[in-house]
């Protein structure tokens, strides 16, 4: 449930703004991950993964959390490339900071 609110959310902002009007990086690392795994045997969080990817949402995951815990981002984890892979997540969750984007926790 916590996910799927999570990415209601985004969905609430995009209709309220307007994809065309910013740029919505999700940074998933420690437990956040779990929305990735999760989605790997929930068709509804699949669904909205994908409709928000569809809108322009990234997603990005941390290394450090792959490499702590183990998972492997092709087998564990919905829909992950290698070129969503940081190196780590808060300090990805800095930069974009530093950049101008506004950081929302779910």
């Amino acid at each position: 449930k916590k996910y799927r609110g999570a990415m209601r959310n985004i969905q609430n902002h995009i209709n309220a703004v307007g994809a065309e009007n910013m740029e919505i990086k999700v940074v998933l690392h420690g437990n956040g991950v779990g929305l990735l795994k999760n989605a790997m045997q929930n068709q509804k969080l699949q669904s909205d993964i994908t409709s928000l990817k569809a809108q322009h949402v990234t997603f990005n995951v941390c290394n450090n959390t792959l490499t702590g815990r183990k998972i492997n981002h092709e087998k564990d984890l919905f829909e992950v490339f290698q070129d969503n892979i940081v190196p780590s997540g808060v300090a990805e969750l800095s930069y974009l900071q530093q950049q101008g984007y506004t950081y929302i926790k779910p």
